[in-house]
């Protein structure tokens, strides 16, 4: 049995749903970048554990291209400087925070959203099919040319509207959390608010 098939076995979607509401706060209130960084690589971690497509070289050079962006305004002290170009303390802290707050929240998504996800209500309904689709483009390779975009968007529109989306998507939806996938995200939620944890209260 694949990761992937282990990940669809144990845990519901709402179960995952509700699991990412509560690591959210998490890496949000945690000011430490150095910690942010380490929620990261576990968010990655637990990607890679659940049989999700990762894409590192692309999730690096997203890290980088958010990080040389924020060092366009140099700030704080100046580390070293090439030609006109400073690189400062400030600018390199800020962009790799901002970057790997992205980064996160982009695996975390992987993780916890799930196209068979259902919330009550109109307004629910309409979040939940947007998530679907949203997963379904996080978790696939979409390859865009740009040759023929509008027809390449076409195609990968009609992906979605495949019988074998609607009959994956209802073979999911019966599943429920198992008592072990429970404890496991329970586990989950400690480490990500562990960082935290140890910033505010020093443990």
């Amino acid at each position: 049995m694949s990761r992937q098939e282990i990940y669809n076995n144990l845990f519901s979607a709402k179960a995952l749903f509700i699991t990412g509401i509560l690591i959210i706060p998490a890496l949000f209130f945690n000011p430490n970048t150095e910690f942010r960084v380490i929620q990261f690589l576990f968010f990655l971690l637990c990607a890679w554990l659940c049989g999700k497509k990762i894409n590192l070289i692309f999730t690096f050079l997203v890290i980088i291209f958010i990080v040389v962006f924020n060092l366009i305004i140099p700030y704080g002290r100046v580390l070293f400087s090439i030609g006109i170009f400073k690189i400062t303390t400030g600018a390199l802290t800020a962009g790799i925070h901002r970057a790997v707050t992205f980064s996160s929240l982009i695996m975390l998504s992987k993780i916890t959203v799930r196209q068979d996800l259902k919330i009550n209500g109109a307004f629910g309904e309409l979040l939940s099919e947007s998530l679907c689709y949203f997963s379904v483009i996080m978790n696939n390779k979409y390859r865009f040319t740009g040759k023929n975009l509008i027809t390449e968007i076409d195609n990968m529109m009609l992906e979605f509207s495949r019988d074998q989306l609607i009959e994956n998507k209802e073979q999911l939806m019966s599943k429920q959390t198992k008592p072990v996938g429970y404890v496991i995200l329970i586990i989950a939620v400690i480490l990500s608010w562990l960082p935290l944890l140890i910033n505010y209260c020093g443990i």
